[in-house]
């Protein structure tokens, strides 16, 4: 019996659909795959993970570590419980490398400031990723130059500082319960505004704090505008920067800090007007005309300190070169904090002259009785 034209078609279109759904299903294995093995080089010969599931949408990554390469003083560079990456399905098929979402899960990242102020973190993974061209195969999967990844997600870490220009050892400084997100990254050139927001806590011997930063970089260029807030630092865990790099010699028995920074950079030019406040400073008294309190003799300091109840607020303007070897971020902030500091006290210029003085001498007596005279 003759086949009804309307079955014919029926079957025709069927099996049209069917190989459509076999080449779907076929590009989607093979992006599958790519993304796999683009993940296997990215983590590179110091980068393990205890499994890598591939999923129809995304692939998660359990345990992860990337261990630290020769000379790196911070620690693993990254330690997370899961990562889960979503790409562009159809931009991998087209050979695009397009990342929608990594989200990090239950992270520790190392986080390196060198000497000279450089901030390095994953420089493994960021090699990887920028790529020497070498892929995974023995390169048979070409590589697109260009990459795209939407947004960057952690979850539930925690930052850990390691400041190589306090020490030595390193001065470590830890953001636990941490979030962050990075949006938009265009490898490799990065001369896109990519949006930055952290947050977290700082914990101290006696208060934990809050510390924030949200804004845009062109990671290229340097430009950029952020603003930074702590909020309830114990001074303690702020003392290296706060006190012994502007001459303190006297002992911090308690107190916060509350800073904002609004900050703009504009062809390496550094605009940034800042506040900070200092509530209940308490500093250990000190005869000796040597111990200083930002310049100034600890006993002035305190004295002065007891009229304003403990509380001090500054406000400052940071500008300069970043291009400048000369200019220094920190040592411009130390030193208006230091000027503000006595300025809010009353400490006249000719006070501090005078204390300064008075340090000379007490330098020359204990010489005198160092050497018998």
């Amino acid at each position: 019996m003759a086949m009804s034209k309307g079955k014919r078609w029926a079957i025709a279109g069927g099996g049209v659909l069917l190989v459509l759904i076999v080449v779907a299903v076929g590009a989607l294995l093979f992006a599958q795959r790519e993304v796999k093995d683009r993940v296997i080089a990215a983590l590179g010969p110091l980068g393990s993970a205890e499994r890598i599931d591939v999923g129809l949408t995304s692939v998660h990554l359990t345990n992860v570590l990337l261990k630290a390469p020769p000379g790196w003083p911070a620690g693993d560079p990254l330690r997370a419980d899961e990562i889960t990456i979503t790409p562009d399905i159809r931009d991998l098929i087209a050979r695009r490398m397009h990342i929608r979402s990594v989200v990090v899960r239950g992270f520790d990242i190392a986080v390196l400031r060198t000497r000279d102020g450089a901030i390095r973190l994953m420089p493994n993974l960021r090699k990887s990723v920028n790529g020497s061209g070498n892929e995974a195969g023995g390169g048979a999967i070409p590589a697109s130059r260009e990459k795209l990844v939407d947004r960057i997600s952690f979850e539930q870490g925690n930052f850990h500082f390691y400041d190589m220009t306090v020490g030595p050892p390193a001065f470590k400084v830890t953001v636990s319960n941490a979030n962050a997100t990075v949006d938009h990254l265009h490898l490799p050139a990065l001369t896109e505004p990519t949006n930055v927001s952290v947050t977290g806590s700082i914990k101290g011997p006696t208060h934990t704090g809050t510390v924030s930063f949200d804004g845009w970089i062109k990671i290229a260029t340097k430009d950029s505008q952020t603003t930074s807030k702590l909020r309830g630092i114990d001074v303690v865990t702020l003392d290296p920067y706060l006190l012994k790099k502007t001459g303190a010699k006297a002992p911090v028995m308690g107190g916060t800090v509350d800073l904002t920074v609004e900050s703009t950079v504009r062809d390496y030019h550094l605009h940034a007007p800042g506040t900070v406040t200092i509530h209940h400073l308490q500093l250990a008294g000190s005869d000796n005309p040597v111990d200083t309190f930002m310049s100034i003799p600890t006993q002035a300091a305190i004295a002065a300190l007891k009229s304003h109840n403990g509380d001090i607020t500054l406000h400052f303007v940071l500008d300069g070169n970043l291009r400048d070897p000369k200019f220094s971020v920190q040592e411009s902030l130390m030193a208006r904090l230091g000027a503000g500091f006595a300025k809010v006290l009353g400490v006249s210029v000719e006070g501090v002259a005078k204390g300064a003085g008075e340090t000379v001498k007490g330098l020359g007596n204990a010489l005198k009785n160092l050497l018998g005279q």
